[in-house]
């Protein structure tokens, strides 16, 4: 056997052996032999750098230093899920989900991790990227931290696709997070708070060493990609487990919402067994045909809800209600509690939502309240203690001014929420819109972050997104932590801000109920800035989406002179404010006023790449069939009920070409 030989039957070796251990859990030799074998190769590559593979299980072991994590597009968006506290929620669930779906339904019923979320995608076999969920968008590529993950593994056996992504969470085993705290107390460091934020900061350190010092796992719950050669959600983990991939046991099939509920009841009560936390249970509908027809709202996919275990609850003093001004000039209290601990991490501040919760739960300082932390990131207060309340407590007064500005606080009929009127005066006000001018969804600009923000406008730099694009590196060095490649780098960020397109500038504008999913819908529909600007309200509201509360504040933000003088600017500093000629190629109107419902497997085109078309020709793609339906366009396999319910109001049914036909 020659030495190129013994070097891939070495490695194929150590990657079966690593696969028995750390996904089997069912080592065949001993460390110690284990340890032999890998230094024989070490040895090995050493002498002979012609055979050097990325993917040998020597570089495991990490080493490689990353300084910026460069920030990658994900192919296929990774959604959040919608979460529900009760069976009712899961009932309400499987009630809409029966309006849109024809015939039996199963489920597939996996926990839920609490860890972080990765997309892995493999091309021939071999992992090529690692990258963070992100914004679901977009990520950080961690694919040398992630390659020294044992689990995770470098090369695949079976009968793999030739390119598909992953989804899996890497996760801190519970013994390994305690054996972790164990040596930094030794150490006399401070313990990790708590498993789930010590894995998510662990895909961050710069040096991959670091990384495989740390008992991190990797879960895998879902594959995605283009015509997969799987048809249920419950095959694709079957799948994953023969190509290689540690794929969690505790996961069922079940024909009914009862299974369900079942499972549920059963892993509520032994979750505590797992070597894993575990916050939840993720219910899928099986079948991924079911899954496409129903498709995703702007945030979630509809076929998967997540059932979270009840929350853990605490009780503290409120010390002292403070209040924030947003960057919309929305107040919000806020809750400054006695440090307490809870869901593994200190809890010092909780939302108080608005003056009517106050007055509703009846919360006072130096109250004793319960603290809970649900689906939000942010703790809120649930209730408070009486038997503890202080005899002369004085009820809760919500203030009148604005904290920051001292102006006189509005609040509009129907809305729970005060507001500072102060637009363009009150510094949170400025700060708040400029953080989110420049933030990842919005403009992206590198080098600039929030402190960064507050910085320009102390020194008074700046006073809205449009001096941004004045700012010069010569300005920026006297700031506090600010040296020439740090200015250089923050003009260069603004600099390249001039390339986002205008769906994502019209987002980062701030105008308020416009959000990533309006804005696309408005940049589509108006294609310039100055044909948004002239708008009726009767016109927006005749965009599709676009409601009454979103009109009226696109017409009240085109209103003020200072928006128009700052759009101005904007403009001659060759901000993109409106569709590209890329942007504009393949669209017309000729499906202007038709609604579309695409339901059945295609042959020509996907699915998506339908409705894709729909759209990019002017017309709306809808889930469900009405009155207001246009066209049915089916593929196979459409759903009978579907199909009577189109005849049954006359909507035109037509094939897959007789649609191309028309385009």
């Amino acid at each position: 056997m020659d030495i190129k030989e013994k070097i891939i039957k070495l490695r194929e070796e150590i990657n079966q052996h690593n696969y028995n251990y750390y996904v089997l859990d069912a080592p065949v030799i001993s460390d110690f032999e284990f340890d032999q074998k890998l230094k024989q190769l070490q040895e090995l590559e050493g002498e002979h750098p012609e055979y050097f593979d990325a993917n040998s299980p020597t570089q495991r072991v990490g080493g490689t230093i990353t300084k910026n994590f460069e920030t990658v597009v994900h192919e296929f968006a990774m959604h959040s899920l919608d979460n529900s506290y009760s069976e009712v929620d899961l009932l309400d669930w499987e009630k809409r989900i029966k309006k849109m779906i024809d015939g039996q339904l199963q489920y597939t019923c996996e926990l839920k991790y609490d860890g972080a979320s990765m997309s892995l995608t493999y091309e021939k076999g071999i992992l090529q990227k690692a990258v963070t969920r992100g914004d679901g968008t977009q990520g950080d590529n961690v694919t040398n931290n992630v390659k020294t993950i044992r689990s995770v593994p470098l090369k695949l056996k079976g009968d793999f696709p030739q390119k598909f992504h992953i989804r899996g969470e890497i996760i801190l085993p519970l013994a390994g997070f305690a054996k972790m705290n164990e040596e930094r107390l030794e150490a006399g460091e401070e313990p990790y708070a708590n498993p789930r934020n010590t894995a998510s900061g662990s895909l961050k350190l710069q040096d991959s060493a670091e990384v495989a010092r740390r008992p991190l796992d990797c879960l895998m719950y879902g594959i995605v990609g283009d015509r997969l050669p799987i048809t249920t959600q419950f095959e694709s983990l079957q799948k994953a487990k023969e190509w290689g991939f540690k794929v969690p046991d505790a996961c069922t099939l079940a024909n009914s919402m009862e299974e369900v509920l079942e499972f549920i009841h059963y892993w509520d009560t032994n979750r505590h067994k797992l070597p894993y936390e575990t916050d939840g249970v993720v219910i899928k509908v099986n079948s991924l045909y079911h899954q496409e027809e129903l498709g995703y709202t702007a945030k979630s996919p509809r076929w998967a809800m997540a059932y979270k275990f009840k929350t853990e609850q605490a009780e503290t003093t409120l010390e002292k209600i403070t209040y924030q001004v947003g960057r919309t000039g929305a107040i919000t209290p806020v809750a400054n509690l006695k440090p307490v601990q809870l869901a593994g991490t200190t809890v010092k501040r909780a939302s108080l939502h608005n003056a009517d919760q106050i007055e509703k739960l009846d919360i006072r300082e130096g109250d004793s309240v319960y603290v809970e932390k649900g689906g939000e990131i942010i703790p809120k207060i649930v209730g408070v203690n009486f038997s503890k309340r202080d005899a002369h407590s004085q009820p809760t007064n919500y203030i009148t001014q604005c904290p920051e500005c001292q102006t006189t606080l509005t609040r509009k009929e129907g809305e729970a929420q005060h507001y500072c009127p102060n637009f363009y005066g009150c510094p949170p006000q400025i700060t708040g819109r400029v953080q989110h001018f420049i933030s990842r969804k919005a403009m992206d600009i590198e080098g600039l972050g929030g402190e960064t923000v507050e910085l320009l406008f102390k020194a008074g730099l700046i006073q809205n997104y449009a001096d941004l694009y004045t700012l010069k590196v010569e300005q920026l060095l006297p700031l506090e932590r600010m040296a020439q490649k740090s200015a250089e780098n923050l003009v260069a960020g603004v600099e390249k801000s001039k390339e986002i397109p205008f769906e994502r500038v019209l987002f980062a504008l701030g105008i308020r109920f416009v959000g990533e999913t309006v804005a696309k819908k408005l940049a589509k529909h108006y294609k310039t800035i100055e044909a948004l600007q002239f708008a009726t309200h009767m016109e927006l509201i005749m965009v599709d989406e676009i409601g009454e509360k979103i009109a009226d504040s696109v017409v009240e933000f085109f209103s003020k002179q200072e928006n128009l003088d700052i759009l101005n600017r904007l403009k001659s500093y060759g901000i993109q404010l409106q569709l590209s000629e890329e942007a504009l190629q393949g669209q017309t109107d000729l499906l202007l006023g038709k609604t579309f419902v695409v339901s059945g497997v295609f042959t020509k085109v996907s699915r998506n790449e339908l409705k894709k078309i729909i759209e990019d020709n002017g017309g709306k793609v809808s889930g469900s069939i009405s009155s207001k339906t246009s066209f049915v366009v089916a593929g196979e396999n459409m759903g009978p009920s579907k199909k009577e319910k189109a005849e049954s109001l006359g909507v035109p049914i037509i094939s897959e070409d007789e649609f191309l036909g028309m385009i």
